[in-house]
């Protein structure tokens, strides 16, 4: 009884509770997330925009040659690391979607752990095979006796981009695998037993179903890859200056904050608008 009669008042307390819930305004409850991204990440950016209107700054980092060069450098890399990491992440999928083999289930969990791995460390065990002093130069220079080895190529924008291939190419793999995971086998059956070649049934049946996995996960690669720092430092490329690279330099080695500014809210302004087309394209793509 004693329960009972605790339990009652408990009821019309917590109708109480819910109804000043309902006539708190929504915006109320906004108030804190908005604060906290304001003073967080708002705030900061509002700064670095405001240092860049300095009087000619604009003028004067556009006119620059190295500027430019940055610029077509970090687009040409991010464009040719996302056709290769389109190219290899298919085939690569393809594999482990289609074609059994011991360990397929294994390969398919280790890529959501590639995902977590840092870009710098599969540079650093690039530079371990293929570096200067790396495996693949000491077994050249031991087996020929040559004073060094031939592979010097990490050191060069074509070391960025395999680099860069090597690290982003699982971000198109798990979209590729989740799409091919829901495609209906029957397709694959029926094209078979009517007489088409493997790579026809790719081409007709699978390629179509890919598309949207395609277009995200390459979208996705396209932003990170114009974003990307570490492997860029970590390469020691030499004359491969993208704009987040010479953002640092401006900053850090010119302490010309200004412009490092200018080209910060550059690299910003082209990533948000490459991340409003992904969110287009996964939108679309039911991602």
């Amino acid at each position: 009884m004693a329960s009972a009669s605790t339990a009652a008042p408990a009821r019309p307390a917590a109708a109480a509770r819910r109804e000043r819930s309902r006539t708190v305004p929504g915006w109320v409850w906004a108030l804190p997330p908005v604060a906290v991204l304001g003073l967080v990440f708002l705030y900061p950016l509002g700064l670095v925009v405001q240092e860049s209107l300095a009087p000619g700054a604009y003028a004067s980092v556009f006119a620059s040659a190295s500027f430019r060069d940055a610029l077509l450098t970090t687009v040409w890399l991010a464009l040719g690391a996302t056709v290769g990491c389109l190219v290899l992440g298919f085939v690569l999928a393809l594999i482990v979607a289609f074609v059994p083999f011991p360990g397929a289930k294994a390969v398919s969990r280790f890529i959501d752990v590639f995902l977590s791995f840092p870009s710098f460390l599969i540079t650093l065990a690039l530079l371990f095979v293929y570096g200067t002093v790396g495996m693949a130069n000491g077994l050249w220079t031991g087996a020929t006796g040559a004073a060094e080895g031939p592979f010097h190529f990490l050191t060069t924008p074509w070391g960025v981009l395999l680099a860069e291939i090597t690290y982003f190419t699982p971000f198109v793999m798990r979209p590729l695998l989740a799409a091919f995971s829901q495609l209906d086998t029957a397709q694959l059956e029926v094209a078979s037993s009517l007489g088409a070649r493997p790579a026809r049934i790719v081409r007709r049946v699978i390629l179509p179903e890919a598309l949207p996995a395609l277009a995200a996960g390459g979208s996705l690669v396209l932003v990170m890859c114009l974003n990307e720092f570490g492997i860029v430092l970590f390469t020691g490329a030499k004359g491969v200056t993208t704009l987040p690279m010479l953002v640092y330099s401006k900053a850090i080695l010119e302490s010309d904050y200004a412009a490092a500014c200018v080209v910060a809210v550059v690299n910003v302004a082209i990533s948000v608008g490459l991340y409003g087309l992904y969110r287009v394209v996964s939108k679309r793509a039911g991602a």
